[in-house]
């Protein structure tokens, strides 16, 4: 165990990406960071521990290194959320409207037990928009979706009401 640390501290913020008016809040600067990063599995886990997952299913591509190790951590399995065309084998996808057009995203439906307990992981809560798609197709599945999570969720552009289950968040940044 690592201990508490302020990973804002870690998490450096690029203005004006990928377009003007946009700060990227890049995580490459925690991944680099050992320490840093094992807190943040760890304080991430805590905050997961309520809802007692049976999987994480982690959103493309960042969402997959949150919930890979923070189910390793947890003792529990790990699924992908990926973009359309991305997975092998049987897939169920999801065609959604976001504020610039449309995506699809798809997951492989035989890896999550029918009833199990879902939390959906990224890195990153803005609009909420795939996020909320994902929960819609793991329902789909048969499964329920617990919670979402992520390290950052940005304030203001209403990501937490538009996914609309319990949500958690390590971090509350501006847009």
């Amino acid at each position: 165990m690592v201990g508490l640390m302020n990973i804002a501290d870690h998490i450096r913020i690029i203005p004006n990406f990928p377009k003007p008016g946009i700060n990227f809040y890049d995580i490459a600067t925690l991944l680099a960071h050992p320490q840093a990063w094992r807190s943040t599995i760890e304080q991430l886990e805590a905050r997961l521990a309520r809802y007692q997952p049976d999987m994480l299913m982690g959103i493309e591509s960042r969402g997959f290194l949150v919930a890979a190790p923070l189910a390793m951590a947890m003792g529990c399995g790990f699924g992908m959320v990926r973009k359309k065309g991305k997975l092998p084998g049987k897939t169920m996808s999801y065609r959604y409207t976001l504020e610039y057009g449309q995506d699809e995203i798809e997951i492989q439906p035989d890896l999550i037990k029918p009833g199990s307990n879902i939390v959906l992981v990224d890195d990153l809560l803005a609009t909420g928009g795939t996020m909320a798609a994902a929960a819609h197709l793991i329902e789909q599945a048969g499964s329920q979706v617990a919670a979402g999570l992520c390290i950052i969720e940005l304030e203001g552009l209403n990501g937490r009401q538009t996914f609309g289950r319990p949500f958690e968040a390590l971090l509350h940044c501006p847009a």
